[in-house]
């Protein structure tokens, strides 16, 4: 990604957006290519700001996906439980600071997420994790590591409503010797208190002929990296993304 092609935006620190960081939200994702990307910017210059720590308004993001060792958390997604739950271990790279993090999609279609501050990536969970992840999946599960994920963001905050848009590039997965990159495949999430299709991230979007998708990073992931994993639900999808890709 480009960093000049975000000047035109102005800029909001991470305590002024923290007033609208929408743990609990109504999220729509978004799939488009890096070039069309460029050519959607301009159009929300007037509406938004962009998050920007320390100069840096391109972040960086590396993740650590958990899940048990049957990928209980990847098949519950594919099958298509209502009730899930994503559990990672995340970096925020210019911030200096990590999570763990779960996800919680609700049978309402609300996406809740809970998270508490670490020291570091935790290849083997600490007892503090597990009851941090415990009490929030109200689970008991046997997890491990599964996938590493990295990506560059950056975070756009409406100025006129509580609504955050994040626009991820450069997506690359890792599990041991095993990589694959997405790197001209942008994913654009709207993340929103309740949905409102009427603000200018969405009639940019439309505008374009750019559809919601229901999209997950962890199983995209899953999908590419793991052999013989199950994944005929996400087939149509991953058509897609390999085919922005190119």
């Amino acid at each position: 990604m480009d960093v000049s092609k975000l000047s035109g935006f102005a800029s909001i620190s991470l305590e002024e957006m923290n007033g609208v960081s929408l743990l609990k939200r109504v999220d729509t994702k978004f799939l488009t290519t890096t070039s069309q990307l460029s050519e959607l910017l301009p159009f929300l210059f007037a509406e938004y700001q962009i998050l920007e720590i320390g100069e840096n308004r391109l972040m960086n993001y590396s993740t650590l996906y958990f899940d048990t060792k049957d990928l209980q958390c990847y098949k519950e997604h594919h099958n298509g439980k209502a009730r899930r739950h994503k559990i990672r271990i995340r970096r925020y790279v210019e911030s200096d600071i990590c999570f763990l993090e779960v996800k919680e999609k609700q049978n309402s279609g609300m996406t809740n997420k809970v998270r508490c501050s670490i020291d570091d990536f935790e290849t083997a969970l600490s007892p503090k994790s597990k009851t941090f992840i415990e009490k929030a999946t109200k689970k008991e599960l046997e997890l491990e590591p599964v996938l590493h994920n990295y990506f560059q963001r950056f975070t756009l905050v409406n100025k006129q409503r509580s609504e955050r848009v994040t626009i991820d590039t450069g997506l690359e997965y890792k599990t041991g010797a095993t990589t694959k990159q997405f790197k001209n495949v942008v994913v654009i999430e709207v993340k929103q208190e309740k949905r409102n299709t009427r603000t200018p991230i969405y009639s940019t979007l439309k505008s374009n002929r750019i559809r919601t998708v229901s999209f997950s990073k962890y199983c995209m992931g899953v999908a590419n990296v793991f052999a013989g994993i199950k994944s005929n639900k996400f087939k149509e999808l991953n058509l897609k993304i390999n085919k922005l890709n190119n």
